[in-house]
């Protein structure tokens, strides 16, 4: 009996400790500006421009199941156009996406995702949650991620839609002005490919 209830024990013991067990720790990846991209969209009635903004700097805690925090940072003013092939035109364009009706660089040169959490969607497929602070504005925000860990580094892609009004950003918006086919979508996309390394 007292042999029963040793072994009895034992196993109470092991069931615990497996339910109890804290996670493992959490290790940081640093974002490798140069090999990760972040590309734009924008669109309007009569069209769509495209372009590309950096990285500044950034860094994303994983535990090996899930991303339990970080915060990527951008370069607001390394924004530039791809569709455009005249140079006058493109530089007029990069200048108004950087002047006050848009993302206003001269005041706030870095817009930010701080990641609160994630939760898995099965295999590599996350859904991550966060706040997203552009012009000095910071709103919660949720996306769907793909995260592969390879050897000592992470390799992410995830596509990000953004309601620039939620931003203070409302020129062109035909939710607050009647503009017609001159209307500019409120919506923009990023599609983000990032590497971060221990």
């Amino acid at each position: 009996m007292k042999k029963l209830t040793t072994v009895l024990t034992l196993v109470a013991a092991t069931v615990f400790f497996a339910f109890t067990a804290p996670e493992k720790k959490a290790d940081t990846y640093n974002v490798d500006a140069a090999k990760s991209t972040i590309a734009w969209n924008g669109k309007k009635v009569t069209g769509e421009h495209t372009g590309n903004i950096k990285f500044a700097t950034g860094s994303i805690q994983f535990n090996g199941k899930s991303i339990t925090g970080g915060s990527l940072i951008v370069d607001m003013n390394s924004i530039t156009c791809t569709d455009i092939t005249n140079p006058d035109y493109n530089a007029k364009l990069v200048g108004h996406l950087k002047a006050d009706d848009f993302f206003g660089t001269d005041k706030f040169a870095t817009a930010k995702i701080d990641i609160t959490g994630s939760k898995s969607l099965g295999g590599d497929k996350y859904e991550i949650t966060g706040n997203l602070t552009i012009k000095g504005i910071t709103k919660p925000i949720t996306f769907p991620a793909t995260v592969k860990q390879v050897k000592n580094a992470l390799v992410g892609a995830a596509d990000v839609t953004i309601n620039r009004t939620q931003f203070d950003i409302k020129y062109g918006s035909a939710s607050f002005f009647n503009l017609g086919d001159k209307a500019i979508n409120d919506d923009f996309t990023l599609k983000i490919s990032l590497v971060a390394a221990k």
